[in-house]
């Protein structure tokens, strides 16, 4: 089938779906010039309600073109003075944004799409909330864009979020970023289907990429897509002032209607669970346990790596001096709570009530840059180095383990390859020389022995249960917590 549509069908569907694109992008460019914010707090003028209505024509004959025959859309949308945020879950391709040209709703964008030609005018014209990433204080003015908008008793348009803030694979809900639900308004859950007997729909971090998605689903005679409105929900005074119990109960209610199981783990899981970089965390890390510790403890993603400067610049002075729990708590400047007492329990190896804080160090670094692991490794040497600058293999076997997050490891190999001159030490620079020359230094020298039937070690390559990573089965997340923990070996 896929042959003969991909030589048919295919090509046919792919022009006429780029020309209504294209046909839609002048009376977008129109509608969208002059427009500022007065302006679009004020009920729409005649022509941009007709406007309105041919773009979504427009949208709704190049989605008719991709083979989405008929959307089937249950419930009632609400109107913003009753809503003013729409949240829609799961995020699962970029096919969810059939939604976004049914409604028009705002939406939360990066600021570098408005640059796409062509299609950045039409996200210009749903008068977006943008995010800039190369804006320190981004994520503060995007919230309080969302709560001003939200907040205005209906008088902007509404806003979509997807509260995911990544793609899954729909078999569960991930954690809801609380962004949409600070404001402390009503908001309307939005829940989306795919009933296709094949899914050729689903873009996640593992699998098929956006090419090869759009190619598949274009070849299907016919898509099916199920767009549910479920009735408003009214925060109570709690949800109010807790936007993270109100986010978690509206993700509740959208996965009771959805049928499917939620799981705590967040975004940044998923970042540190998959990243590229040449130390791939097994499937039984225990950092991603850690990550959701530092969570709970306050430290905020936006002010990670000035911690980790501040924690590091400490370590050092310490140097291999151990601390009991109220000087981690000192440490740390955090109160003793049953979120620190299990966070120190993970670096706790010996059950002794002590631990070096330098592996703590080593654990948040990976965590605040997942991707970027010689930069982990190059703290790491500057906080077991000896005064000559070198290390010893014992001391690469902590850092090692530290940053994959495992209870044993073993680096003899490793270590042999990169002391050439059987120093019985070896110094960043060293390593750095050896890690430029064998870039897969971990597969060839510490998971090929790692990774055996009896070690039980996997990497994050490898088939994932539900499409984000190893780890992620919410069936299996409760029961995995205490294996996870280092001093378990």
């Amino acid at each position: 089938q896929i042959a003969f549509m991909t030589l048919t069908l295919f090509p046919i569907r792919l022009f006429f779906a780029a020309f209504m694109m294209l046909l839609a992008w002048p009376f977008a460019f129109i509608a969208s010039m002059g427009s500022d914010e007065q302006e679009l707090e004020k009920p729409l003028s005649w022509w941009r309600k007709i406007v309105d209505i041919l773009l979504k024509a427009i949208m709704r004959m190049m989605w008719l073109a991709g083979g989405f025959h008929w959307i089937n859309v249950k419930g009632r949308r609400a109107l913003p003075a009753e809503a003013a945020i729409l949240t829609v879950a799961p995020h699962s391709s970029y096919f969810d944004a059939i939604p976004v040209t049914m409604t028009f709703a705002s939406i939360v964008m990066k600021a570098e799409s408005k640059d796409i030609p062509v299609w950045g005018t039409l996200i210009k014209y749903i008068r977006p909330v943008f995010v800039s990433r190369s804006d320190q204080d981004s994520r503060r003015k995007t919230v309080e864009e969302i709560k001003k908008r939200a907040q205005s008793d209906g008088k902007w348009p509404q806003i979509m979020i997807f509260p995911e803030g990544t793609c899954t694979n729909r078999s569960c809900l991930i954690t809801f970023k609380p962004g949409a639900f600070i404001p402390g308004v009503p908001v309307q859950p939005v829940v989306l289907r795919y009933p296709n007997k094949l899914d050729t729909i689903t873009w996640t971090w593992q699998g098929p990429g956006a090419l090869e998605i759009l190619w598949l689903t274009l070849c299907q005679f016919h898509n099916s897509v199920e767009i549910e409105f479920l009735p408003v929900y009214i925060p109570s005074e709690e949800e109010r002032k807790n936007p993270v119990l109100y986010a978690n109960n509206v993700r509740r209610v959208m996965a009771e209607a959805l049928g499917v199981s939620v799981t705590d783990y967040t975004f940044e899981d998923c970042q540190l669970a998959l990243a590229e970089g040449q130390l791939r965390l097994p499937s039984n890390t225990c950092l991603l346990e850690f990550a959701k510790l530092v969570r709970s403890l306050g430290l905020k993603p936006e002010t990670l790596e000035d911690d980790l400067d501040k924690y590091s610049a400490s370590a050092m002075k310490m140097k291999n001096e151990k601390v009991d729990l109220k000087e981690f708590s000192a440490y740390l400047e955090f109160p003793v709570s049953h979120t620190l007492e299990s966070m120190f329990a993970l670096f706790d190896e010996n059950e002794d009530g002590i631990i070096d804080v330098r592996e703590f160090v080593i654990a948040l670094s990976v965590v605040c840059k997942p991707s970027k692991t010689l930069e982990t490794i190059k703290l790491a040497f500057q906080l077991y180095q000896s005064e000559n600058g070198t290390i010893t293999e014992e001391d690469l076997a902590h850092v090692l383990k530290t940053a994959m997050g495992v209870s044993q490891i073993d680096v003899t190999h490793l270590f042999r390859a990169v002391d050439e001159e059987e120093k019985r030490e070896i110094t960043y620079d060293d390593f750095y020389r050896f890690a430029e020359l064998h870039p897969h230094f971990a597969e060839d020298y510490l998971y090929a022995d790692q990774m055996g039937a009896e070690s039980g070690l996997e990497t994050s390559s490898l088939s994932a249960p539900n499409g984000i990573c190893t780890d992620f089965s919410p069936e299996n997340a409760e029961g995995k917590n205490k294996p996870l923990q280092k001093k378990l070996n």
